[in-house]
């Protein structure tokens, strides 16, 4: 056997040993028990983009339920249940009813709202338009799980929301109670980074925003390039588009010097998804989104008393612990069958490709050392206090 093909063995068998090395390490890390109620409400479809990634990191860093069972990212969550087979377009819903809260603020250690937006008919019924505004089938943030956040800070117990449980289809009333919950204000305004604004040749782009910038600027839909756009509560719609109104075409997020040390993020990252502008109140300001415009793009943000800088994670400044996600964190694409392998994480924050894959880039060296440290601190503090 000659040298190159002797090497090419040594090679091929150090590869096929290693993952049998990290899956048997992953095997003995302890076990860590932590009750956590997830609510998601928007299950369209069998995947459960919207909390599987957050199942991930619990599966990978050993955390179970009180019964010693992994969580299980298809049936250990409140929110909406579809059913198979998914031709029947049968669906239940689980809810936190108002003669459980107590009990749910007592049994569980701390909760997460990953999603309310909810399901609406164009999304679970296929054959229609899924880029077009329907009727709701289930969604919002209600009374009930207000009430529940509010018994968990009570018990200062640690609570997570994130991005559009303020928003859309809540009610005023029930949004302005969670604000207060969490110390701070929605200014009523979304954005989203879209890859290419051309109505052809991105089918993603959904299409009752080109229909509010129509009717409101009465002019047709005419960008090209990649951009941000803003949509308000009041359907009013700002574009700011790359080479005419922006340095850099996607949001960032920056991270203050407390957040790189205590949670191990970046400086920087990019961010291509649905994010809102809030305002802090007395929360920590760990990490902020900054719109890199030019002269133009600044004046249109200005006009709109849209700021060109806003926060992006928050954390309590009180003895009552919580975070706020102004964006869509929990959203990315993930193998579940990955978090079995200790040490994956940092194999993908190695490899990663910040301007090719954005979501994926985002989620390894933003959202899973985030939620990693969140995680592994709010455990310890509550191991020392038992």
């Amino acid at each position: 056997m000659n040298k190159p093909i002797k090497t090419f063995f040594i090679i091929l068998v150090i590869l096929s040993l290693v993952p049998g090395y990290l899956l048997f390490k992953w095997v003995f890390q302890p076990k860590k028990e932590l009750n956590i109620l997830i609510l998601d409400k928007t299950v369209p479809t069998f995947l459960r983009e919207n909390h599987r990634s957050f199942n991930w990191i619990l599966t990978h860093e050993k955390y179970v339920k009180p019964d010693k069972k992994r969580y299980n990212y298809i049936k250990d969550y409140f929110g909406f249940f579809p059913l198979k087979p998914q031709r029947s377009k049968q669906y239940e819903i689980k809810r936190i009813r108002l003669s459980k809260v107590i009990e749910l603020a007592d049994s569980f250690d701390m909760a997460y709202f990953t999603d309310t937006y909810g399901v609406y008919f164009n999304d679970w019924y296929k054959g229609n338009n899924r880029t077009r505004r329907s009727r709701k089938i289930y969604g919002g943030t209600n009374n009930n799980d207000y009430l529940f956040l509010k018994e968990m800070k009570n018990r200062k117990k640690l609570f997570i929301g994130e991005y559009d449980i303020l928003a859309y289809p809540t009610d005023l009333l029930e949004r302005t109670k969670t604000e207060n919950l969490f110390d701070l204000k929605w200014t009523e305004w979304l954005g989203k980074y879209f890859s290419s604004l051309d109505s052809i040749k991105n089918p993603e782009l959904p299409k009752w925003i080109m229909d509010i910038y129509r009717k409101q600027y009465h002019k047709p839909w005419t960008f090209k390039h990649g951009g941000i756009v803003f949509v308000s509560f009041n359907n009013s719609v700002v574009v700011l588009e790359d080479k005419k109104d922006l340095d850099f075409e996607v949001p960032y997020i920056y991270t203050t010097e407390y957040g790189q040390k205590k949670f191990g993020l970046p400086y920087k990252v990019a961010f291509p998804s649905w994010f809102e502008v809030v305002d802090p109140g007395n929360n920590k300001v760990v990490s902020f989104f900054k719109i890199h415009v030019n002269d133009m793009g600044d004046s249109i943000l200005t006009s709109n008393s849209i700021p060109n800088q806003f926060p992006a994670v928050l954390e309590s400044s009180t003895e009552y612990p919580h975070f706020y996600f102004a964006g869509n964190f929990a959203n990315n694409p993930i193998y579940m069958r990955s978090a079995y392998f200790s040490g994956y994480e940092k194999f993908c924050q190695k490899i990663g490709v910040p301007f090719l894959q954005k979501k994926r880039y985002f989620y390894w060296h933003f959202y899973q050392p985030l939620m990693t440290h969140i995680l592994d601190q709010y455990y310890a503090e509550r191991k020392g206090g038992k």
